[in-house]
């Protein structure tokens, strides 16, 4: 099944790189907007914003902010009750964002209010913020309609050469081509890889760059549906378009991959990749626990957060 859009939508934006993110989509899908995050720095749009404040604390844990973040949990609620759709974008290598998300998602389910979300996961080298990033999207998926992740780490082993803030501005423009056809594409409500590749290369090597990084979240047996989107594709002869396709068809099983063409105008040309899997990746060895079926394990309704009780106490490690 795929995911409905529905009117009116709201686009929300967590912390500094998911502020980014959605002060640029609601001017491209012209809908509202809602910032949330514990700097003030991210609050700077005119837009409708949220502070979650740490208090004196200016250094803060995922989990402070979490726990901070359900003080402000009932105006979140008031104005996300009031669309049909929530598009959440947010990077869970941030504090602000891992920290966030899982309070997002589960006042949305909670408020019976259709949640797309698009998650960017962190680089390997950030080894402090893998755990929390894969115990943030575990909540995603389970609270949300549809989930895309983009993979930082997938990206930069396709493209070693790329430094992180060349990482940043191809998973930017990624995420930016599947929000700006989501009045037009079907995506699935399966959990979603997105891939990209770098600029300036042919589209045959943009589509090898995009595959390999799927391959590097995902085995290809766990991809059932692909989308491809042809950034410049005005500017492609036809042929070389159909030649994508078909390799495409020859790389991935054509009988449960279909691949849909979308055409932009722009002066660089490149693929953009959406695939739908059902199975396991990369992500799901982030919490050592995760791989343990639900069945089987007791968990908290609610994620792990900090929260100052005002106790005279030490703290003892």
């Amino acid at each position: 099944m795929s995911f409905q859009v529905k009117e009116p939508i709201l686009i929300v934006g967590l912390g500094g790189a998911g502020s980014k993110l959605a002060i640029e989509a609601k001017d491209v899908i012209n809908s509202d907007c809602l910032i949330i995050s514990n700097d003030h720095k991210d609050l700077q749009a005119e837009c409708q914003k949220i502070m979650v404040s740490t208090d004196s604390v200016i250094n803060p844990s995922t989990h402070l902010i979490r726990g901070s973040a359900y003080k402000e949990s009932e105006k979140i609620k008031s104005i996300i009750s009031n669309y049909s759709t929530v598009i959440l974008l947010t990077n869970l290598a941030g504090k602000s964002g891992s920290g966030i998300s899982p309070i997002v998602s589960e006042i949305c389910r909670d408020s019976k209010v259709g949640l797309i979300s698009f998650a960017i996961m962190p680089f390997k080298y950030e080894k402090e913020r893998i755990f929390n990033s894969g115990v943030s999207l575990k909540r995603l998926k389970e609270d949300s309609d549809c989930t895309i992740v983009l993979d930082n780490d997938s990206l930069l082993e396709s493209n070693p050469d790329l430094n992180p803030k060349a990482c940043f501005k191809i998973a930017n423009s990624a995420i930016m081509h599947v929000v700006k056809s989501l009045h037009s594409s079907e995506i699935s409500k399966e959990t979603n890889i997105l891939t990209s590749s770098k600029e300036g290369i042919n589209m045959e090597e943009s589509l090898r760059d995009s595959l390999k990084m799927l391959y590097g979240t995902t085995s290809s047996k766990s991809v059932k549906r692909s989308i491809l989107y042809v950034d410049g594709g005005e500017n492609i002869p036809v042929g070389v378009i159909n030649s994508i396709s078909k390799m495409t068809n020859d790389i991935l099983n054509e009988n449960s991959t279909q691949i849909g063409l979308e055409q932009s105008s722009s002066d660089s040309s490149k693929i953009v990749m959406l695939s739908s899997i059902q199975g396991m990746t990369k992500f799901d060895n982030y919490d050592p626990l995760g791989i343990i079926p639900k069945e089987n394990t007791l968990d908290w309704s609610n994620p792990d957060c900090s929260i100052d009780c005002k106790l005279e106490l030490y703290q003892l490690e």
